[in-house]
């Protein structure tokens, strides 16, 4: 989970020119998509992707389909043409008994078992696909030194409607409310974080905490990379994520000025274990995990993404799974791919801005009902 729609307008911008507000139910009216049966002689790629190692990210979504009755739908946001979960638990076992690391195993049970329809909305298969990360940082449990910008829990009295806004608690509206989960070397880090929605702090006796996403405080969000552009921040010639942090470590005033433009505040919690979690609950795989609507596509659903790079030679071509949402990752044809921790994830993510199709994996039974 994240508020990633500031992540793609950069992404966006920086290739153009060189968990947050969610979906929810299905909205009365919503337009369908069309699923179009196809052969995988059809999927571009689709013999040289490394089908295997999609394996443990099916898995995990299977495992988070256990304690909900066979009558349910794979996910109630979306509709029903994909199935209840009576047509998925089979596959889920066989998937779960096959040999680690076989492609050829994997590649023959996926053909056997699914058929792929590529998704469609309004005669329209194209769409945009972008990418996402989790963040690395450098940060203390105590305050002191460098580490001067608290990342807050979720206090207590949050509740529905709008909270304290952002500028209110960089003033200290939440100091003595002991709500700090870490320390941070700069705001300009907090706000990384918060965009991304997730990430792993560099504590100074060498342990690494991770953090995820918690709630928010309720309020719109601005974009202050859109803000940055519009001011003349930084040259649209010269604009990307490195170029946005720079310039933050340079004019800490500016910034101020600009972060606190955007009222929205993100709140975190310590996950013990392995993640960073997407919202269907199960741990993102580099690579293989996706977001998406889930109103048109549902969590848990195998998909073939087909896309290619606007302003790179670059193409992705292979399997992944339906297993996050993101504030501005709506609409049909929309997707976000997750690339996984670090710098070099983040180099990915941020410079990936491609047109693409995907193909949803049916289960046969469910392909051959429609």
């Amino acid at each position: 989970m994240s508020i990633r729609r500031i992540a793609s307008i950069l992404a966006i911008v920086s290739l153009v020119t060189g968990c947050a507000a969610r979906t929810g139910p299905v909205t009365p009216g919503l337009a369908r998509v069309t699923l179009a049966p196809a052969g995988y002689q059809e999927l571009p790629g689709w013999s040289g992707d490394d089908v295997a190692a999609v394996v443990p990210a099916f898995v995990k979504s299977c495992d988070r389909l256990a304690p909900q009755p066979d009558s349910a739908p794979l996910d109630p946001a979306a509709d029903s043409q994909f199935g209840r979960l009576k047509d998925w638990r089979p596959l889920c076992e066989l998937a779960a008994k096959l040999p680690p690391g076989d492609d050829a195993a994997a590649r023959q049970f996926f053909e056997a078992n699914f058929v792929p329809a590529l998704v469609a909305s309004k005669g329209a298969s194209h769409g945009l696909f972008t990418g996402y990360w989790e963040v690395e940082l450098g940060g203390s449990l105590q305050r002191g030194g460098a580490y001067q910008t608290p990342v807050y829990r979720k206090p207590a009295d949050l509740g529905g409607g709008p909270y304290l806004d952002r500028a209110a608690i960089e003033d200290g509206a939440l100091d003595g409310k002991r709500l700090e989960l870490v320390w941070l070397e700069s705001p300009d880090d907090l706000f990384v974080l918060q965009t991304q929605g997730s990430g792993r702090i560099r504590l100074a006796d060498g342990r690494t905490m991770r953090l995820v996403y918690a709630a928010n405080n309720n309020r719109p969000l601005v974009d202050v990379y859109q803000l940055m552009l519009d001011e003349g921040a930084i040259p649209k010639a010269q604009f990307s994520e490195e170029a946005v942090r720079a310039w933050m470590r340079d004019n800490p005033g500016k910034a101020k000025e600009l972060r606190r433009k955007n009222p929205l505040y993100v709140f975190f919690r310590e996950l013990q274990g392995d993640g960073p979690v997407g919202y269907q609950g199960a741990v993102l795989t580099p690579g293989r995990s996706l977001a998406v609507d889930h109103r048109y596509i549902p969590l848990g659903a195998p998909l073939w993404l087909a896309a290619h790079d606007k302003y790179r030679p670059v193409a992705v071509n292979r399997l992944v799974v339906a297993q996050d949402i993101g504030d501005g990752i709506t609409g049909p044809l929309r997707g976000d791919l997750y690339w996984g921790s670090g710098r070099g994830a983040a180099g990915r993510g941020a410079n990936f801005y491609a047109d693409g199709q995907y193909w949803v994996l049916l289960p046969k039974i469910v392909a051959t009902l429609k």
